[in-house]
């Protein structure tokens, strides 16, 4: 099971953020508070990288893209093959990030930023999957 701390980081740097405002904005002012939000959190979660999360996987980058803050992991797979584990650990893997992420960042995903969590192979450094949780996702 994948530990929780970089959305704990996260969830640290959202709840720090002395900005942050709770009136209404107006959409515009909404979108750039949230993007300097997305631009915080990268920046402070970029400094403890790379991370050991598990036994198999190493959180290696945290970038921002506007409203979007996307997670770049390692996974060391042993001896399966990138294909044996595309299809054999995705479902898995996809529900228990998904219900993790969805608890513990639910102050970024009600202020509708979105996060990717992309993982590839620790050998071969191939693409084995990518999920993208959004708060829509999560009351599904």
């Amino acid at each position: 099971m994948l530990k929780l701390l970089p959305i704990l980081l996260s969830v640290g740097v959202l709840a720090s953020t002395p900005q942050l405002q709770t009136q209404e904005l107006p959409t515009t002012e909404l979108l750039k508070q949230n993007q300097t939000i997305v631009a915080l959190a990268s920046e402070e979660i970029s400094k403890t990288l790379p991370q050991l999360i598990d036994a198999y996987t190493v959180l290696e980058e945290v970038e921002g893209s506007g409203t979007t803050l996307i997670y770049h992991f390692a996974i060391d797979t042993g001896a399966k093959s990138d294909e044996a584990v595309r299809q054999e650990d995705r479902r898995r893997m996809e529900e228990a990030v998904t219900m993790g992420v969805c608890r513990s960042a639910k102050r970024f995903l009600d202020a509708q930023i979105k996060l990717i969590y992309r993982y590839k192979s620790a050998k071969s450094r191939a693409r084995l999957f990518e999920f993208v949780i959004t708060q829509a996702k999560c009351h599904q």
